[in-house]
């Protein structure tokens, strides 16, 4: 049994724990997938490649609306693909040589607890003084009579396929599904949404949700309080039943996306069996500090929370290094401002409150919704459907909540959040600084002058 100070369990926001400060203790990681974790290889970044090249393709299609006749020649979906994964796989491989050679142990199998803080990976069975789980999420799979009969995709595998499908059904309505919908109805796939709610992005304020489900109505064929009741093949694609408030449709495409949400990978590391208390949804239950039940035993990432946020993980990440180097300074995440965006098309990007929860709540608050037609980079856009929100509170004119949707959302909310997290008034992000003419951000500014 061979004994380490600190195991590190997953490479995603985990790997970034290690550096020269760790370089005296003896360390391992495990991680029976590729280095980088979902992020780099299944998630936020190849996703976003293909994000932008998707943005090109809309740009050149609506450049009629400024006089700028264009056409799009069909995608090279091979190219593109390549291009995307020519710079990522390579790094798992340095990421591990480089592992190595700074004299960590490297474990590509797959590991699960036997015990309390004994972990158990290809038949040998491995002890620390300290466990950092980091070991992430994967993509939940539905039990649709008839799926496992069928080639279906998932987020983990679709960029990866070898020919853009000529027709795709997309089941979910979420961020994911928004995402993957923008992209390969750019590039030419007739994408049929079918989502079990009344509108898409149902997290997001209802206003923003509203506007996104009527703008992406208009690129696919989107089926609102929809459940899908079956799924068999046809031909070489998928037919797939569905019950809606109109009756039973049948669709039938090349290709089938499931996005149904993701899972923690607790129950492969039998979590449980090491003593890590779990919540009702396979969770690692921690303290703020991210301490879990057992003592020396740390976890972070979407093992733990439910905002599956690569920034999240990363502060995090973090906070758990600091306070596994310095146990007298233990510190916690105070910073409970988390901010996302949905890089569809429009963009989307949201922080705190939406108007349904301060409803919900029986708060009080103003708010404030402001076009960007109303501001000169807006009329330079044509910008007709675009918006930013803020919600604030009337009794210390502090934000509660901004969601924006549009060109450069997730940018454009940037001051937004640095405010919330800094106590900032509306008053003093609206006139206590300059906001430059005519830029984007004046959509920002006008809507928090109108507060």
């Amino acid at each position: 049994m061979r004994h380490y100070d600190l195991v590190i369990l997953g490479t995603g926001s985990g790997n970034m724990l290690l550096d020269e400060e760790f370089d005296h203790l003896r360390t391992a990681i495990v991680e029976p997938d590729r280095f980088g974790g979902t992020c780099l290889n299944r998630g936020c970044i190849p996703s976003k490649m293909f994000v932008i090249t998707a943005d090109a393709v809309e740009d050149a299609r609506s450049a009629a609306r400024l006089g700028v006749h264009a056409h799009v020649d069909p995608v090279e979906w091979k190219a593109v693909r390549d291009r995307i994964f020519n710079h990522i796989d390579p790094l798992h491989d340095s990421a591990v040589n480089y592992r190595r050679e700074k004299g960590v142990d490297v474990y590509i199998d797959e590991g699960h607890f036997v015990a309390p803080k004994v972990l158990e990976v290809k038949g040998e069975q491995i002890t620390a003084d300290t466990f950092v789980v980091a070991v992430g999420s994967r993509p939940v799979v539905p039990g649709t009579p008839g799926l496992d009969s069928v080639n279906y995709h998932t987020s983990d595998t679709i960029m990866r396929i070898d020919e853009l499908p000529a027709s795709m059904v997309v089941i979910g309505g979420g961020f994911i599904a928004a995402e993957f919908s923008h992209v390969f109805s750019a590039f030419g796939t007739c994408v049929t949404i079918l989502q079990r709610g009344p509108r898409l992005l149902t997290a997001e304020d209802e206003q923003v949700s509203a506007r996104f489900t009527e703008l992406a109505a208009q690129r696919n064929r989107v089926l609102l309080n929809a459940t899908v009741t079956s799924v068999e093949p046809h031909g070489d694609g998928v037919s797939v039943t569905v019950a809606c408030p109109d009756g039973t449709h049948v669709i039938e495409a090349a290709s089938l996306l499931v996005c149904v949400g993701r899972r923690p990978n607790t129950d492969r590391l039998d979590a449980a069996a090491g003593g890590l208390e779990l919540d009702e949804h396979g969770h690692i239950v921690t303290d703020s500090a991210y301490r879990t039940s057992v003592p020396g035993v740390w976890a972070l990432g979407d093992a733990v929370n439910h905002f599956q946020l690569k920034h999240m993980a990363n502060a995090e990440s973090r906070l758990v290094r600091h306070n596994i180097l310095h146990p007298e300074d233990v510190r916690t995440l105070t910073n409970r401002v988390t901010p996302h965006a949905v890089f569809t098309n429009p963009q989307i990007a949201s922080v705190g409150l939406t108007e349904q929860e301060a409803r919900r709540r029986e708060m009080d608050y103003l708010v404030n919704v402001r076009n960007y037609a109303a501001t000169a980079y807006g009329w330079a856009l044509e910008d007709t459907t675009s918006f930013a929100k803020i919600l604030a509170s009337p009794a210390d004119r502090t934000i509660l909540g901004a969601h924006i949707i549009g060109p450069q959302a997730a940018t454009l909310i940037q001051p937004l959040i640095q405010a919330m997290a800094l106590g900032s008034t509306v008053d003093q992000v609206a006139s206590g600084v300059l906001y430059i003419h005519p830029a984007l951000t004046e959509v920002v500014e006008q809507a928090l002058l109108a507060l």
